[in-house]
């Protein structure tokens, strides 16, 4: 068996999940009719362990979620192997219907990525509605995980108290 990230390290259960609520970040592939892949850095939730994607009505994506077409997403981060880590996600979308949802997911987002008195708050909002925002469910088939921080020890100064008794050896 060859020897990955996710089988020397992996990262599940709830850590994954409170490692993807953190993630500013989701790279979402989906494929174009064409057969030509659609990629495309985008925000994400977590909500009751469950991934989810505000996505704007003219969106390529949210055509190629509905016509079923083939999706994989990553979440990573690391700049070197000991702090490399990242979930790597395929399955599919599920449009958000229920309004309470999407009203709670609109919430999280905004307390997410903006604060009170954000610049681009407004903007961001006001766009959204103009452009017909949605928020889609990634639904996953598999999702793999990794986290190489968990293997690595942090240098760190140490402080040792002995005995009386010990001390330098004068010889």
């Amino acid at each position: 068996m060859a020897v990955t990230a996710s089988t020397w390290q992996p990262l599940r259960g709830d850590k994954r999940w409170a490692y993807l609520s953190r993630a500013k970040t989701i790279r979402i592939a989906t494929a174009n009719e064409d057969g030509s892949i659609y990629l495309s850095p985008l925000w994400l939730v977590v909500h009751d362990k469950k991934i989810y994607i505000p996505i704007d009505a003219a969106s390529r994506h949210a055509a190629n979620f509905t016509a079923g077409r083939a999706l994989s997403a990553l979440v990573d981060q690391g700049e070197e192997y000991a702090t490399v880590s990242g979930v790597r996600i395929s399955g599919t979308m599920r449009k958000v219907e229920d309004e309470a949802l999407a009203e709670t997911l609109a919430q999280l987002v905004f307390d997410k990525y903006f604060h009170v008195g954000h610049p681009y708050a407004e903007q961001y909002l006001e766009f959204g509605q103009v452009a017909g925002r949605t928020y889609y469910e990634l639904v996953p088939d598999k999702m793999v995980g990794w986290d190489m921080r968990e293997i690595n020890v942090i240098a760190m100064p140490e402080a040792r108290v002995l005995p009386a008794h010990v001390g330098d050896r004068i010889l």
